[in-house]
């Protein structure tokens, strides 16, 4: 046997073509140090590990799939090209795994490093004219949380009042406005804000992450999961806004918080599409008035009522503002209700007309109190119809095959090559941690493919 000598370096053994010498020379991680600096002393204790080091170290699990920080540490002892990247030579030693878990369960605020990482790639997409706010398709996706069926336990919760509350609150005054207006009636402007409703109900959550949401939806797997809700500007896939939510929140509660974060920081909007499962009418009110064109797929709704006639069977009287029953007696506009996710204007019956309807089995209920028949009709229903009715125009069906193709396209590869699966870690705010690397990773992607 023969032994030879050479003389060679980790920078001669690194492909000059190679993925990370593209992405070393396109992201500047310089910020790093900016946002890490009050976590560490500069008198006191051993020469801490380099933060940009720490954020590499876990940008490569995402990058390739690698699940655990663990393994994570086992593929950077073997593997030249990460070790080129950690900035590491043959005999450094590489980051101990349980230091690195350790740094993120003892320093929480270090977690702000990973929303500046994403929000610095977007900006650089920006810059590049990779993103152009022209159609945002929005979707979401489940995460399996890291404990299973047998943790969930029944548990007794009261109902809180809607996330848009604050917001109704002022198309509730401009409602009331207008029934005083039509009707000369109107009530008292409200002065205590209702925190909660006052119903109670029972959901399952996990002892073993309490924060993690039951989710149970036609076709999709059941249990403790989280929801990751992405906004994907449609030219070339970009992932331009993300957040978490338990995986029983219903899709439409972080829409709108969402689309108005990226239309008034990141990128103004032209048209946001998405499915049914966002086809809720204060939508359609709120993105008109931001001037944000909306594609939707049209919800399918469900009669609701135990008798024959449902609200289609009521004819709409535009210009005197009320509905006709099926024999033509009149339904006049009485009230704008409120509930915790909408408002809606009730149009009542006389109790004199259907106590004497021949129809009125198949219109009321035996145990219906009220004596006439109502008719409830969404506040934003205009704003929602004229939406709808461009539902067969080119453009429109072209709006919701780019939120198919890209929303549903990233979430396929993020689950099958960037940890989007499962998240390892409990609760939400490292679920959102995890979800963001992950969203992040495929950014990186495909600006080194598109960006050269």
């Amino acid at each position: 046997m023969q032994l030879a000598m050479h003389m060679v370096t980790i920078e001669d053994l690194m492909p000059r073509e190679h993925f990370l010498r593209k992405l070393e020379a396109a992201l500047d991680l310089s910020f790093v140090y900016e946002e890490t600096a009050p976590l560490y002393s500069k008198k006191y204790g051993r020469p801490p590990i380099d933060p940009v080091v720490i954020v590499k170290y876990l940008l490569v699990g995402f990058l390739y799939g690698i699940p655990s920080k663990r393994q994570i540490e086992q593929r950077i002892q073997t593997d030249i090209a990460l070790r080129w990247y950690l900035g590491l030579d043959f005999f450094d030693r590489v980051p101990d795994h349980s230091t690195i878990s350790q740094l993120r369960r003892r320093k929480p605020s270090f977690r702000k490093v990973f929303r500046r990482l994403f929000k610095e790639v977007v900006r650089q997409y920006i810059e590049k004219g990779l993103v152009s706010g022209r159609v945002i398709g929005t979707d979401s996706t489940h995460v399996r949380a890291n404990a299973s069926r047998a943790s969930e336990e029944l548990v007794e919760v009261v109902e809180e009042a809607g996330v848009y509350w604050e917001k109704l609150d002022a198309y509730e005054e401009e409602g009331l406005e207008q029934l005083a207006a039509q009707t000369g009636k109107r009530r008292k402007k409200r002065t205590k804000q209702i925190k909660r409703d006052n119903r109670r109900t029972h959901k399952r959550i996990s002892r073993t992450d309490p924060e993690a949401g039951h989710m149970k939806r036609p076709g999709k797997p059941e249990g403790p999961h989280y929801l990751s809700h992405q906004a994907v500007d449609s030219d070339y896939g970009i992932i331009v806004g993300q957040t978490v939510t338990a995986g029983d929140v219903n899709d439409s509660v972080p829409f709108l918080g969402l689309i108005e974060h990226i239309h008034e920081n990141v990128v103004p909007i032209q048209a946001a599409t998405a499915d049914a499962a966002y086809d809720f009418p204060l939508a359609h009110r709120v993105l008109g008035e931001l001037g944000i064109d909306f594609f939707v797929r049209p919800q399918k709704t469900a009669a609701r009522v135990s008798v024959q006639f449902t609200r289609d069977d009521f004819c709409r009287d535009e210009n005197r503002d009320m509905y006709l029953c099926p024999i033509g007696k009149e339904l006049c506009l009485r009230r704008l209700a409120r509930s915790a996710s909408g408002l809606f204007w009730e149009y009542q019956a006389d109790k004199r007309d259907c106590a004497l309807c021949p129809l009125r089995e198949k219109c009321l209920r035996e145990s219906d109190k009220r004596g006439a028949r109502k008719v409830s009709v969404s506040y934003f229903a205009a704003d929602r119809q004229r939406n709808l009715e461009r539902r067969s125009s080119p453009e429109y069906r072209e709006a919701l095959k780019l939120r198919q193709v890209w929303c549903e396209g990233s979430f396929s590869a993020q689950k099958r090559e960037h940890n989007l699966a499962r998240v390892l870690r409990r609760g939400l705010e490292a679920a959102e941690d995890h979800c963001l690397l992950s969203a992040t990773a495929l950014n990186l992607k495909r600006m080194i493919k598109h960006a050269g």
